[in-house]
C-alpha cells in the first residue's frame, strides 16, 4: 500500500502530495493569471478595448515595429476590423487570467497563453524591451506542459476522477 505522504529533511512529513515542482509551477500559475487580469484592466483604463484605441495601438506596432511583413499584414487586418477584435482580446485576456488564477483548464488555457502572448511579442519587435514577453510566453508553455493546475487548481479536483486527461 502506498501513500502521498512523503518524509522530509528535517524529519516532518508531508501529506500534500505535491512536489515541489508542482507547487512552484502553480505559483507560475498564479502569476501569469495575475498578469492577465492585471493587464485586462490596465487596458480598459487606456480604453484599448475600443474600435480607436486598439486600431491606434494595433497600426503603432505596424508602423514603429520590426515584425515581418506577413505578420504586419495580420496585425493591420486586426486593426481594420477593430470592432470586434478589440472586445475579443478583452474577453481572452480576462478569460486566461481567470482560469489560470482557479486552475481550471490549466492546460488549454495556458497553451492559448502561450500562443497569445507569443503573438504579442512578435508584434512588439522594435517596441519593447525583448524579454518583456519572452518569460511570460515560455512560461505559458511551461504550465501546458506541466500541468500547472493539478496544484492549487481545481484541476487538481477533476484529476482524482480523470487522471490521465489531457485537459488538465
Amino acid at each position: 500500500m502506498t501513500t502521498n505522504a512523503t518524509r522530509l529533511q528535517n524529519g516532518a512529513v508531508d501529506v500534500s502530495g505535491q512536489s515541489d515542482a508542482a507547487k512552484g509551477l502553480a505559483l507560475a500559475r498564479l502569476t501569469i493569471g495575475s498578469m492577465f487580469i492585471w493587464v485586462f484592466f490596465e487596458n480598459l483604463g487606456k480604453h484599448l478595448y475600443t474600435p480607436a484605441g486598439y486600431a491606434g495601438l494595433i497600426n503603432y506596432y505596424i508602423k514603429s515595429g520590426h515584425a515581418p511583413a506577413i505578420w504586419k499584414m495580420v496585425m493591420g487586418l486586426a486593426a481594420s476590423h477593430a470592432a470586434m477584435a478589440a472586445p475579443m482580446q478583452g474577453m481572452t485576456e480576462a478569460t486566461l487570467g481567470i482560469l489560470l488564477l482557479i486552475g481550471l483548464l490549466t492546460r488549454p488555457a495556458a497553451f492559448v497563453a502561450f500562443l497569445f502572448l507569443g503573438s504579442l511579442w512578435v508584434s512588439e519587435w522594435g517596441t519593447a524591451w525583448i524579454w518583456e514577453l519572452l518569460v511570460p510566453v515560455m512560461v505559458s508553455l511551461a504550465l501546458a506542459i506541466g500541468r500547472g493546475g493539478r496544484s492549487w487548481g481545481m484541476d487538481a479536483f477533476l484529476a482524482r476522477k480523470s487522471p490521465t486527461s489531457l485537459w488538465w
